[in-house]
């Protein structure tokens, strides 16, 4: 991994937890938890449409899927021992790249507070994968992220669905691509193993809301930017020159 910093403040990504893989690669490692009894629950009115809890939650979790990811996407093309590997680690970065910035974008016009830092758990699997070698790495990555991957497609269309919100339906819209893109890329390496999978998809665990939920920022804290590679090819969503799209002053992670 490699993280640029600034003068006032640095990212760091660490945290090891001593899950074995499969342990890991279950549906409840993305973080989509209910957050209250009832999702449904309008907390803001605005511009756009009602936002809901499940809402809100969708764009928090968002955020906190790339800040794991796009860093294991940097592990690939750096480790990675195949060109589908490589290449898989390629479209983590440009997807994630991509879904940051519109969700820095929206957030502010929702009212919602970003995490600068991912869950406890997302942050194990990047120790996980940070210590993977070769064959393992190429491995394990493959099908830890065609795990989450493929779990999150339901609450995505859950979401496009349901929400009453044109900014969170849009941001929908954006995850939905992008995900379908990266499983996609993983199945490519040749490496998933989908009788696996396909169970740690519907069997998840029960795991305390403490390891599933990314932290709040803290006060003054600046903001993390995912930096878009060179030649990116995803783009974020164009919501008419919304704050928060433009990189921010602050730690960034390209």
């Amino acid at each position: 991994m490699r993280f640029s910093r600034n003068t006032t403040g640095t990212l760091f990504v660490g945290g090891a937890l001593g899950l074995t893989l499969v342990a890991l690669a279950y549906p409840s490692m993305l973080g989509f938890q209910k957050v209250s009894s009832d999702p449904s629950r309008i907390v803001s009115q605005t511009q756009w449409g009602p936002l809901t809890e499940a809402d809100r939650d969708f764009v928090v979790k968002v955020r906190a899927a790339g800040l794991w990811e796009y860093p294991v996407g940097q592990m690939a093309v750096k480790k990675g021992t195949t060109k589908a590997v490589v290449t898989a680690g390629q479209h983590l970065i440009d997807g994630h790249a991509a879904l940051d910035a519109s969700c820095r974008k929206i957030a502010p016009m929702l009212g919602i507070a970003l995490p600068n830092v991912a869950s406890p758990q997302q942050q194990g699997f990047v120790t996980t994968l940070s210590a993977d070698t070769g064959k393992k790495f190429d491995s394990d990555m493959a099908n830890i992220l065609r795990v989450t991957h493929g779990s999150i497609f339901n609450t995505i269309a859950k979401i496009r669905s349901t929400t009453k919100n044109s900014l969170v339906r849009a941001l929908a819209n954006q995850a939905n691509a992008t995900v379908l893109d990266h499983i996609t890329v993983m199945e490519d390496t040749g490496l998933v193993d989908y009788d696996q999978v396909l169970f740690q998809e519907t069997t998840p665990p029960k795991l305390p809301a403490s390891d599933l939920t990314p932290p709040p920022p803290s006060g003054g804290q600046p903001q993390v930017v995912l930096t878009p590679p060179p030649n990116a090819t995803s783009s974020p969503l164009d919501v008419g020159g919304a704050p928060g799209g433009a990189p921010s002053p602050g730690p960034t992670v390209g």
